[in-house]
């Protein structure tokens, strides 16, 4: 894909997890639920998040594009990539620490 293409796609995602990271605040969660492979939203937590449409709208997003993914706990969780723009958005302390 090139990479003006990419943009649209790219500005969404971006989107999604600063609405996501803002969620997460809003429900007592932190944006490392979702970053760290080994922890992950579970089931509990999605269906509080789910009671807000923007929610459910960003997860289908990050789900579509790749960016985030069910771990082998069936718990979501953002993948490299999601993680990586996390990352280059909110620094280390979103994307890698616990």
């Amino acid at each position: 894909m090139p990479a003006d293409a990419a943009a649209p796609m790219q500005r969404s995602l971006r989107q999604c997890l600063l609405t996501a990271a803002e969620l997460l605040y809003a429900h007592g969660l932190v944006p490392e639920s979702l970053t760290l492979s080994r922890r992950g939203l579970s089931g509990r937590d999605l269906r509080g998040l789910r009671a807000n449409a923007v929610w459910v709208s960003c997860q289908r997003v990050l789900e579509e594009s790749g960016a985030a993914t069910y771990n082998a706990e069936e718990r979501l969780v953002l993948t490299g990539l999601g993680r990586e723009l996390m990352f280059e958005m909110l620094g280390e302390g979103a994307a890698d620490c616990a």
